[in-house]
């Protein structure tokens, strides 16, 4: 996969040209889709531009993929309001093109991505992360500037850049009559190294009578000016060509089929032919296309209104056999409000919908707004589109939209319904205070109206404001919420509740927790996603784990909002603590890229810091740094606490790894403020460094320091504490206090049978009460806690402190320290181990690409590399080789 970005004009069209030429010459076959501006509005018009030659294998897929794919296209009908499910169309995709592959080597050419419809942009993305293995290749243009989000990062980026003078005056004097003197350096200057540009300009200063002077390259600006060029050919041809070539813009496509059907006169190769000539246009095998995007710019643009009218009105009697594309030219030759003309588009909308194509849907919806006499209906199918949008993973559309609402409506349930699109869209950024300026004056403004629309607003608040930080909104969203007396075991006031106060409501919010759990139904989503939420930040990590994974299962099998990045990185959080740091890694790689494609900032910076944490406690340092620096570069400490501390948490455990013990308390006493009574730069997440800046502070002798911070912190949390905080409290408390007082406070770290829950921190507990007791010569009682610590951290791979553990085990007369066999399964990839673990439960290579959303022909790709890793040769032997490291049964 590679990514050809540049500037208009640079020749990214042209390499591709060259590619697909290179490519048939080498025997693969070529599948080619170029993006239409025009069709951004159709859902999955590329994907179907892309897949035509290889639809009629359809048949060869399972029915659900072949029903969803043909839905999509609208080849099928969709019966009742069911919708093909987004992530069977994706598999279609994938399994169609893999198929084929098999048969003869495969090139993907797209070209001009940033005008693809998101449906499209969506299922390439997908498609382009599951080809290991496959003998297939892409390459993917677009302009620098507009690069669909999906393509930004994670695959090979290749940039063309601007000529530099020398080439740009060898490409000047190979046109046909180069340019001289004054002229020459001019174009030289505006082009700046733009082929195009070069090109384009040169031939219009050759077009001048007495061209070659100085001020034949003067009065245009660059891009105006290459428009103009276009426009400037128009002049000359006759007038039936100038009328296909509008239509043809107009359309959008390169069906010659429809232009035909608009006019006979399309039917005549001698309208063409002008146009032809002029390096306009190519006819070839029923396909007509405009040789650049700026022809189609030019062409449209050089057009009167009524001109331009005229052709979307022919092309929709065209076609009258596809309502949704008649309704969009109707709507482009609208003269101003229609609501009939917007009523139609909102049913071309919900088609799409029904069909998947949720942003295609929204786009619909926008339009069909504009079309739409001012007034709340406007203002509701803004939010209407807003809210489709928000399905399709668009955040900063959604944001957009809800503004646009928030102008237009008077109804006070339409803006409040508006703040809380605009605030969500905010919410999975790093703009939080933003964010909470949108939902909590619509939480307000509802709590006495709607009720229910009033602690949505504030669920989705407590999101934001636990992230931010600021004891002034969480109180806000709490005094909100006390004037709401109905439902008061609502999901979203459990979640507000343990968001905005998890020590001082413990009490209150776990019976609430655990009854909704036994009442929400599993396929509410939306809902579990808060419980789940609020059990993580409640320390029942086990909840937490269960109930977000049971949701991530979910959203693997339906659409959704971009909220699987979030429920990702939620879960990763929870297996890290639970000690599945496997289960934790690839969790978070999941979370970092459905985040980098939906926008959601906040998990963009949250997933590689958990990312880094593993990295360092396996010993990896100078990985971790790189990776955490890297997340948290240019992050404002006020507008994200959480992260913040997280990094430092992050940056000290790789500190300590290399020996730097003041540098890691350093970073761990950023977690708390410099003041006489140190507060935590985060309500929450700071207190639970607590012990580890204690450790840290005894190795680097900032023992007063560190003892003043533990005291304060514990007077303020009181008796508030989880069996996790506990433990973590008295564990400081024994490192930091009175060496001779210690010993109580560490058996009270270890004595809640809960602390299990949280391994890797009940090691470090045993490993330095065995410290205490060994150099007290109790070492009887040392190596028993000793060798427990040494095995949670073998098994967890955490091999500095293995290797800590083990010498101090010598040192208490253990003479030989055994530890377990090396565990093959860290040589293998998060992607890896699960298809390892799905194949020694008994799945063939099909199912596991179903659940794992591969192809079979990549699965057994990554198996022939698994097998060496793990010494084994068959797939019999799978169970043995995976040992602990194998789940139960995956299905």
């Amino acid at each position: 996969m590679l990514v050809l970005t540049a500037e208009p004009g640079a020749g990214k069209s042209t390499l591709v040209d060259w590619t697909a030429a290179l490519a048939a010459g080498r025997g693969y076959q070529v599948l080619r889709v170029r993006g239409g501006e025009d069709e951004t509005g159709f859902g999955f018009a590329g994907l179907y531009q892309l897949l035509r030659p290889l639809l009629g294998s359809t048949g060869r897929l399972a029915a659900p993929q072949r029903d969803a794919l043909l839905a999509a296209f609208g080849q099928q009908a969709v019966t009742g309001d069911r919708q093909p499910d987004p992530l069977l169309i994706r598999y279609a995709a994938l399994s169609l093109l893999c198929d084929a592959a098999t048969e003869r080597p495969l090139l993907l050419l797209i070209d001009d991505a940033q005008w693809l419809d998101p449906g499209t942009v969506d299922v390439l993305a997908f498609v382009a992360r599951r080809l290991d293995g496959e003998t297939t290749a892409v390459l993917l243009t677009a302009r620098q500037q507009v690069l669909p989000v999906p393509f930004d990062r994670d695959f090979a980026h290749l940039a063309i850049t601007p000529l530099d003078r020398a080439d740009a005056g060898r490409l000047l004097d190979r046109q046909p009559r180069p340019p001289r003197g004054q002229a020459r350096l001019r174009i030289l200057e505006q082009a700046a190294g733009n082929p195009l540009a070069l090109i384009e300009l040169a031939r219009a200063v050759a077009l001048v009578p007495g061209g070659q002077g100085a001020d034949a390259a003067q009065s245009l600006p660059l891009t105006p000016r290459l428009e103009q060029i276009f426009a400037a050919d128009l002049a000359g041809l006759p007038q039936r060509t100038r009328q296909v070539l509008l239509l043809a813009a107009a359309a959008g496509t390169a069906e010659f089929s429809e232009v035909f059907r608009a006019t006979p006169d399309a039917g005549d190769p001698q309208v063409w032919l002008p146009a032809e000539q002029a390096g306009l246009v190519r006819l070839d095998s029923g396909r007509v296309e405009l040789c650049h995007p700026l022809v189609r710019s030019a062409v449209y643009r050089a057009a009167a209104f009524d001109e331009r009218r005229t052709a979307h009105q022919a092309l929709a009697a065209a076609l009258v056999d596809n309502p949704d594309r008649r309704a969009w030219h109707l709507a482009a030759a609208a003269l101003g409000p229609d609501e009939e003309m917007a009523w139609t588009l909102a049913e071309t909308a919900d088609r799409a919908r029904r069909r998947g194509g949720y942003a295609a849907a929204a786009a619909t919806l926008e339009r069909a707004a504009a079309l739409t006499p001012e007034g709340d209906r406007r203002a509701r199918r803004l939010l209407d589109a807003a809210t489709m949008a928000m399905l399709g993973g668009c955040p900063q559309w959604v944001g957009e939209l809800a503004v646009r609402v928030c102008a237009t409506a008077d109804d006070p349930e339409l803006l409040a319904e508006a703040s809380m699109r605009a605030g969500w869209a905010l919410a999975v950024t790093d703009r939080h205070e933003e964010s909470l300026g949108f939902l909590v004056p619509a939480a307000q403004s509802m709590a006495e109206k709607a009720p229910g629309l009033a602690l949505d607003a504030l669920g989705t608040a407590a999101t934001p404001a636990y992230n931010y930080g600021s004891s002034f909104h969480r109180a806000q969203l709490r005094r909100i919420a006390d004037l709401i007396t109905q439902q008061p075991d609502a999901v979203d006031r459990i979640w507000l509740r343990a968001a905005t106060e998890p020590f001082a409501d413990r009490a209150w919010a776990l019976p609430a927790l655990h009854r909704s759990l036994a009442e929400v139904p599993a396929d509410s989503p939306a809902q579990l996603v808060q419980l789940g939420a609020a059990a993580w930040i409640l320390d029942e990590v086990e909840t937490a784990v269960r109930v977000l994974g049971q949701v991530a299962d979910h959203l693997r099998r339906a659409a959704t909002a971009g909220g699987d990045a979030v429920v990702a990185h939620t879960l990763a959080l929870a297996q890290f603590e639970s000690g599945a740091w496997s289960a934790a890694c690839s969790a978070a790689q999941q979370a970092y890229r459905i985040a980098v494609e939906v926008g959601s900032d906040n998990v963009v910076a949250g997933a590689p810091i958990l990312q880094g944490v593993l990295l360092a406690l396996r010993g990896d340092a100078p990985g971790a740094r790189s990776v955490i620096e890297a997340a948290v570069s240019g992050l404002d400490p006020r507008s994200s606490p959480s992260h913040y501390v997280r990094s430092c948490h992050a940056l000290a455990l790789a500190a300590f790894v290399e020996g730097e013990h003041l540098a890691a308390y350093q970073q761990l006493r950023n977690v708390f403020s410099r003041d006489f009574h140190p507060v935590p730069v985060h309500y929450h997440a700071s207190y639970y460094y607590l012990a580890d800046l204690a450790a840290a502070a005894v190795r680097a002798g900032q023992r007063d320091d560190a003892r003043a911070v533990v005291q304060v912190a514990v007077r303020t949390l009181g008796e508030h504490r989880s069996a996790r905080l506990d433990a973590v409290v008295h564990r400081a408390t024994a490192l930091i206090g009175d060496p001779d007082e210690a010993e109580p406070h560490f058996r009270a770290a270890l004595a809640d049978p809960a602390g299990d829950h949280w391994p890797f921190e009940r090691a470090l507990a045993r490993l330095e009460f065995g410290e205490w007791l060994r150099r007290r010569r109790r070492v009887t009682e040392a190596r028993t806690q000793l060798s427990a610590a040494l095995g949670v951290f073998e098994r967890l791979d955490a091999r500095p402190w293995t290797e800590r553990a083990a010498a101090e085990l010598r040192a208490a007369g253990v003479a030989s320290v055994r530890t377990e066999p090396a565990d093959h399964t860290l040589d293998l990839t998060p992607q890896q181990l699960e298809i390892a673990r799905a194949a020694a439960a008994g799945l063939t290579n099909r199912e596991i690409g179903a659940r794992l959303l591969l192809s079979p022909r990549t699965v057994g790709f990554h198996l022939h590399k698994i097998f060496p890793k793990l010494g084994i040769t068959t797939r019999a032997q799978l169970r043995d080789a995976l040992g602990d490291a194998q789940p139960a049964d995956p299905r």
